[in-house]
């Protein structure tokens, strides 16, 4: 004998308008303490300067990128809110290009006038290298600390100033070529290429260097040059 199943039917179950209310007040509940969650946690992020987003610091080395280093003279500058902060940089992805704007400095001129902010308190500047009339590179901020000198690049740049005889800005042949061999070492160092080579006006708009900015086929130039270095 064979029973026939009844197909049962289901309802769907109709939400009173009570419910549908107490439904929407606990969601509204639940949103705003996510919402509280994710303020707090951008006020801790904001106040230690922490942002898990940004990648470390780090370089490569090796005996193919210590061929390329010039000679650099390390006259790091005393530690200080004025010119070096101590602040630790993130990856660097581009380095930065400035001239000093003091006609016939020396390299060490400019390295002692940041040092002597930390007793003045003029302003807040420096640099990580500065270049020379003779070509003497001198590096016054490690490369992993943060310089004063590209305004919101300061964070993953490295900055370069470069002295200039008169008030051109125009580089002569001894500061050039330690600027193109300081910017392929450390391209080499931070695996970047020509192209991450800017300028302060690049960032900024403002007029630095100022011969580079008003002769676009010399900074061309200067790039294709710092690209010679790199492909040997």
């Amino acid at each position: 004998m064979k029973f026939k199943r009844r197909k049962r039917s289901y309802k769907k179950r109709q939400c009173t308008p009570r419910q549908r209310q107490n439904r929407l007040r606990k969601y509204m509940k639940l949103g705003m303490a996510v919402l509280g969650i994710l303020c707090v946690a951008l006020v801790v992020l904001r106040v230690t300067g922490v942002n898990p987003f940004k990648r470390a610091y780090s370089e490569n080395a090796g005996e193919d990128i210590e061929a390329v280093k010039p000679d650099i003279d390390v006259e790091l500058l005393t530690e200080n809110p004025y010119s070096r902060p101590g602040t630790a940089t993130d990856q660097i992805t581009g380095i930065v290009v400035h001239y000093t704007a003091n006609p016939g400095s020396t390299a060490m001129d400019n390295r002692n006038y940041f040092e002597g902010l930390k007793d003045s308190h003029i302003t807040k500047a420096s640099s990580n290298f500065v270049v020379g009339l003779d070509g003497e590179i001198v590096q016054c901020v490690p490369t992993w600390e943060v310089a004063y000198a590209s305004n919101s690049r300061n964070h993953d740049t490295v900055s370069i100033e470069c002295c200039h005889p008169d008030d051109t800005g125009k580089f002569n042949d001894a500061t050039y070529r330690s600027m193109v061999q300081l910017c392929a070492w450390l391209c080499l160092k931070f695996d970047l290429n020509e192209n991450d080579v800017i300028r302060h006006y690049d960032v900024t708009g403002k007029n630095c260097p100022k011969y580079f900015v008003e002769n676009e086929d010399a900074w061309k130039t200067f790039r294709k040059d710092i690209k010679a270095v790199l492909d040997k």
